[in-house]
């Protein structure tokens, strides 16, 4: 079934590549398939699935397969096979610095401009350019266009965007850009479909999965965040630390002999709910265990994602509407529940059979701040980006 004009969106995480092939000759970018690259695996899979989640084809690499780009090219092959050729490629890039407010073509000196920002996303950015370089030597001519993580958050302005720190070091582009910025989007825009009346009134949008966020908005605008320069900061994560006293790092490194190298990797891949729980990073598994250390790293969870909720509605003095997405915030309603239950001082109540069904609205009557549950849809938000690239490009 050859299609006109077909973008095959990739958002990298750290351990998968999902993916979605969308026809963007519509007003609107229709799904074609979607897939997931598993790279977490022993064998590394490719599985690709109609939008009803059919099967539609899945591929482990062998041992044999030293190539690391080997699925990439089983994904293309598949898609021009079935589809027909590509139009684009979008992908989800964490960190765009201080010079990317919106999609761009993903040219030689963009590549290069992305690269430098590493040192700022360690953990993600090279995972969501591997994927173009792959590309590139494998369709050298095929248009690709990056959509950034930081976007949604360009605007933050003082005192939201700023460290206490020296202002030389602002001037050098250190301050506070925030990320899920392609989830926040696509949330806000779903929500003033379907709740018009609370589009332009204070909402807080708490972005809850292996990473996690929060994001302040007024009239569908984001006037503050939880996370800063990096995706480090903030509330507790899967294995990333969330906000921390800096003096902990000093000491690390002063009294603990760690070095710089040791301490980043503590920080992003030792901490958060697996250090706290020495257990597991996934909260499926911390809230099926009964050991008492899986329930502190929850509690701990619920605690900092609360604390930061009143963090973003002072920013906004006040809150109108509270929104759960992510893994977690749109599948767990254990957490989902606990923080509501820490909220109640800030008029949060929940309707428990509503959050036990996970349904759209799921605050109380009584509830003074509308509570809803909105499934994030990044990929979308990425096609939709690139709909409006090419359209620009092609004028």
């Amino acid at each position: 079934m050859p299609v006109s004009d077909a973008v095959l969106v990739l958002n990298a995480g750290s351990s998968s590549i999902k993916f979605g092939l969308f026809e963007i000759s519509a007003a609107e970018p229709v799904l074609l398939c979607k897939g997931l690259l598993d790279e977490h695996e022993a064998k590394p899979r490719l599985m690709v699935k109609s939008p009803a989640g059919e099967d539609l084809f899945e591929k482990h690499r062998t041992a044999e397969d030293t190539d690391g780009d080997h699925l990439f090219a089983d994904v293309l092959a598949f898609i021009e096979d079935r589809f027909g050729s590509l139009r684009t490629v979008g992908h989800r890039i964490v960190h765009g610095g201080p010079n990317y407010s919106g999609p761009v073509e993903l040219t030689e000196d963009v590549y290069a401009k992305l690269e430098a920002l590493t040192p700022l996303a360690p953990l993600h950015q090279p995972r969501c350019l591997a994927p173009v370089h792959a590309i590139r030597g494998m369709r050298p001519a095929l248009t690709q266009i990056a959509c950034f993580d930081t976007a949604f958050h360009h605007g933050l302005a003082p005192p939201a965007s700023c460290f206490a720190i020296p202002r030389r070091f602002e001037e050098r582009g250190i301050r506070r850009y925030g990320f899920h910025g392609l989830s926040f989007e696509y949330v806000a825009g779903r929500l003033a479909e379907i709740a018009p009346e609370l589009a332009g009134r204070r909402t807080v949008i708490a972005h809850l999965g292996n990473g996690a966020s929060l994001c302040a908005l007024h009239d569908g605008r984001s006037v503050d965040t939880t996370m800063g320069l990096t995706p480090l900061d903030g509330l507790v994560m899967g294995t990333r630390c969330g906000t921390i006293d800096p003096g902990v790092l000093l000491y690390l490194q002063q009294h603990e002999r760690m070095s710089v190298e040791d301490v980043e990797h503590l920080l992003y891949h030792e901490s958060g709910l697996l250090g706290v729980s020495g257990i597991s990073a996934d909260m499926r598994t911390l809230l099926a265990s009964e050991e008492t250390a899986a329930q502190e790293a929850v509690d701990l969870f619920t605690f900092r994602v609360a604390q930061e909720v009143a963090v973003m509605a002072n920013t906004l003095g006040g809150m109108d509407c509270l929104v759960f997405t992510g893994g977690i915030g749109e599948h767990a309603r254990e957490i989902r529940s606990a923080i509501g239950e820490r909220l109640g001082w800030l008029g949060v109540r929940m309707n428990a059979a509503a959050n036990d069904a996970a349904r759209e609205r799921i605050g109380g009557g009584e509830s003074a701040v509308d509570v809803l549950v909105i499934p994030t849809n990044e990929e979308l938000t990425i096609a939709r980006h690139c709909a409006a690239v090419l359209q620009a490009i092609t004028e």
